[in-house]
């Protein structure tokens, strides 16, 4: 068994920052975008108010996210080149470190649930493919049928062969016991060659938690975030930091000069504050704390 990693006392301030990824189109309702983040916000709201831990939390935001068909998460998720959808997913919790991630999946609608239970039922990290259905079938989650997680929007997008869009959809939250744990999910890249797998599955890329410091979801050029391993290297710049927001811009600066893409990333710090930077022209997030009356939705 792993041991507990030690932290330093921290205000128990529960708190949960959403993204709805970097890719998003600036031309979209951006009422739509706000509603869609602010809901998501408020599901893991009410979890985390209601005593409940951060892993739930994120579970339950990304999932609200997921089900919502203006994201490239879930339903609503963009097609490969052959007109199919594989999603991509993971989680992780910053007590023990644990995490569970999976990668081209098609038949599950909330790929987030299936990679908390390869985190928690499995004894591995990353299942993909096959063998992640496999397991799924194993653990009783329901398959549903890949087209019906396929919009008329990301259709038509398809069949117009328009420009990819890189979106993502995350959390990270931080429970009363000063856990911390992040969550991130996405379609993938319109037009990727089936079995590609981009930045979400992989922990230290795509997500990263370390309730010692902080967690970190990204969005954006997964082979870019990959190249730079940026969730890590955000929540590196946090410890040396100790400011939220010159961290995630100092990340974000790395993966445009040296990862060579654009994205963004929202962190969560241990003291609960949390900070937010992209290098598109549109990326949704959404906040919550005890301190506010409502969720801050802040673009």
């Amino acid at each position: 068994m792993s041991p507990q990693r030690a932290r330093v006392p921290a205000p128990r301030v529960p708190t949960i920052i959403v993204h709805g990824g970097a890719g998003a189109d600036p031309g979209q309702a951006r009422d739509e975008l706000r509603e869609g983040v602010r809901t998501a916000v408020l599901e893991g709201w009410q979890v985390l108010r209601e005593g409940g831990t951060a892993l739930d939390g994120v579970e339950r935001a990304v999932r609200a996210l997921e089900d919502h068909p203006r994201f490239n998460a879930g339903r609503g998720s963009v097609l490969t080149s052959a007109g199919t959808i594989e999603m991509d997913a993971s989680i992780m919790e910053g007590d023990r470190l644990h995490c569970g991630a999976v990668a081209a999946v098609s038949r599950i609608a909330n790929p987030v649930t299936l990679a908390r239970r390869v985190m928690e039922a499995s004894g591995h990290v990353l299942l993909v493919g096959d063998g992640a259905r496999a397991f799924a079938h194993a653990q009783g989650l329901r398959e549903c049928d890949p087209e019906s997680l396929v919009t008329p929007r990301q259709l038509a997008r398809h069949q117009e062969r328009m420009a990819a869009m890189k979106g993502t959809v995350g959390a990270v939250a931080m429970d009363r016991n000063g856990t911390v744990a992040a969550a991130t999910s996405t379609g993938g890249l319109a037009g990727k060659l089936p079995g590609r797998v981009g930045d979400s599955a992989l922990i230290g890329c795509g997500t990263y938690a370390e309730s010692s410091i902080g967690g970190v979801s990204c969005t954006g050029d997964g082979e870019a975030i990959i190249r730079v391993v940026l969730a890590r290297r955000a929540l590196d710049y946090l410890k040396e930091a100790d400011d939220p927001d010159h961290a995630a811009g100092v990340a974000v600066d790395l993966l445009v000069e040296e990862g060579r893409g654009q994205g963004g990333l929202i962190l969560l710090d241990w003291r609960g504050r949390t900070g937010w930077a992209h290098s598109t022209p549109l990326m949704p997030v959404a906040l919550m704390s005890p301190g506010l009356a409502e969720p801050r939705v802040p673009f």
